[in-house]
């Protein structure tokens, strides 16, 4: 009976700490650049999988994890929906991604370095699940380094944010040292129409935009080391007003890239930080925190916490 007790109480406390997992959301892995898609009840996080050594010199990325949660507490690892040979034109770095659903489809914009283009280039991949396996959607790159001519360096073209907006235009924001963006078709593998450039202060990378009642927010990382600020617009190419900073930047590693979805009427923030054991520059960690907005719209400042945001449970989700 003492035995049966202790064993009871064992698999209780191991319940309660898995369900009160904090950040870094995953200890066994270096997890970065996060993207996350709220479907049917259940979060999907997809990372980029860091995998230099503790005295590695660069990134070191060849593959993106996908994780799933029903309440932002518990998280279900799926393995790897695709990876870098899953652009046949592709020859290295997993880079950050972003993902959207549209007609049944769930579409992922990724970072890869070209093969034979030099420089970053942006992929777009297509799953019938969020959880994949997925498979180049065009046979090409989406965005190559040679379409945009604002700087004179080979990493320009990253971090993919894609956005469809209520009318069911997409649109697909990206950049380093200068934001663009370019309208999507509807088959949301081709550009519809030029692109564009966008002023927006102190712009390093990590474009993310997203609507709450009514207004589009466009953040991003700003300066070196980043910290994460914003601005508000009446439309999902602005004109945009800038707002402020709402992440403060990392103690070591010099990235932050974010992503910000609503969820079962919460909104969350995901970013990537330094605080595994031999966690740095290239070793990174995804986490999460809750996101508030005042009450004129604005969005209060956001902390990072080792608990991260309160259990939020689906209706219905299991495992």
């Amino acid at each position: 009976m003492f035995k049966k007790s202790l064993l009871a109480c064992a698999i209780s406390m191991a319940a309660a700490a898995a369900a009160h997992a904090g950040n870094p959301l995953f200890k066994d892995k270096f997890t970065a650049d996060p993207a996350a898609l709220s479907d049917n009840g259940r979060v999907y996080l997809y990372v980029g999988r860091d995998e230099a050594e503790e005295n590695g010199k660069d990134y070191l990325m060849k593959e993106w994890l996908v994780y799933s949660s029903c309440d932002m507490k518990n998280w279900k690892a799926h393995g790897s929906p695709l990876n870098v040979q899953t652009f046949a034109w592709a020859k290295k770095d997993a880079w950050a991604a972003d993902i959207t659903k549209r007609d049944g489809k769930y579409y992922f914009y990724s970072t890869v370095a070209h093969a034979t283009i030099p420089g970053k280039a942006i992929g777009v991949a297509v799953s019938d699940s969020p959880a994949g396996p997925f498979k180049d959607a065009r046979g090409s790159a989406i965005i190559t380094n040679d379409m945009t001519r604002e700087t004179d360096i080979g990493w320009d073209d990253i971090d993919p944010a894609v956005f469809i907006d209520d009318d069911g235009q997409a649109y697909l924001y990206w950049g380093n040292q200068v934001m663009k963006y370019v309208k999507l078709k509807r088959n949301m593998i081709e550009a519809d129409g030029p692109i564009h450039t966008v002023a927006v202060p102190h712009f390093t990378e990590a474009t993310y935009l997203h609507k709450h009642k009514g207004t589009y927010y466009l953040s991003w990382s700003r300066e070196f080391p980043e910290e994460t600020a914003y601005s508000t617009g009446p439309s999902a190419t602005g004109p945009w007003t800038y707002r402020g900073v709402i992440m403060k930047k990392n103690a070591v590693v010099k990235t932050i890239h974010h992503a910000i979805i609503e969820h079962n009427g919460k909104s969350y923030i995901f970013y990537h930080n330094d605080k595994l054991p031999t966690g740095g520059e290239f070793r990174r960690s995804a986490a999460v925190e809750e996101l508030h907005y005042n009450p004129d719209g604005t969005i209060r400042f956001i902390p990072q916490t080792d608990e991260g945001p309160a259990a939020n449970p689906s209706p219905g989700c299991q495992g």
